[in-house]
This record gives structure tokens, sequence and C-alpha cells, in this order.
């Protein structure tokens, strides 16, 4: 099952990848469209979707929680595959602390990746 995490942000929108026999996560790059999102996804025949849910420190959904469901819900409708959420809290902040040479957003998208593998073992 090839899984694909994204880590939708208002600049960009980083990517990790995993097929999850293998579980290993790689990073998948960085794009800035829906478009090029749903253009993976049919290439990569990517069979499962994790978004990141950016909550507030409450674990409230707010105005950029809404705008990231409202983003999914094309993403969904456009190709097929349900979407399912990872808080994604500091996330951003211990990929800023991550070594390594890829971006920022991939490895958030990483983090959001390996969260969800973590819950769904």
């Amino acid at each position: 099952m090839n899984i694909l995490a994204i880590d939708y942000g208002k600049k960009r929108i980083g990517l990790a990848w995993c097929q999850r026999e293998l579980g290993i996560i790689l990073p998948y790059g960085v794009v800035n469209t829906i478009e090029e999102v749903i253009e993976l996804i049919k290439r990569e025949k990517i069979d499962k979707i994790v978004i990141g849910l950016p909550l507030g420190l409450n674990s409230q959904e707010n105005e950029n929680s809404q705008r990231v469901r409202l983003w999914a819900s094309q993403l969904e409708k456009e190709t097929t595959r349900v979407v399912e959420w990872v808080d994604e809290r500091f996330s951003s902040h211990e990929a800023g602390h991550s070594p390594g040479t890829v971006s920022r957003d991939e490895r958030s998208a990483m983090i959001i990746l390996e969260t969800y593998l973590e819950k769904n073992k």
C-alpha cells in the first residue's frame, strides 16, 4: 500500500511517501498546487492520503484547520481517495530541529506519516 503524507501550508505543500510493506518513510518533495498533488497521486498509484491537521494548543480546530479541511475535500473529490487526519501540532517545530538536507516542509510531512504509522500498527 502506497501512502502519501501531506503537510499543507499557505505557501508550500510538503510531501512524504511510504510503501507500508517496507515501512520506510521517504521525503517526496515540495509542490505548490493541488493539481501537482493530484497528478502525483495518479502517477504513483497512491492508495491512502494522510494530511496533517493543524489544531490549536487546546486541541480545538481553528480557521487554519478549516482551510486545510476545505483543501482536502477538493483533493478527495478529484482523486476518489479517502483522507485520513493526523494531529500535526508541533510537527513544524520538530521538523525545524531535525538534521538532514530535505526541506522543512518534507520533514513535517515525514513526521505526520511517522505519527500515522505508529498509531496504526
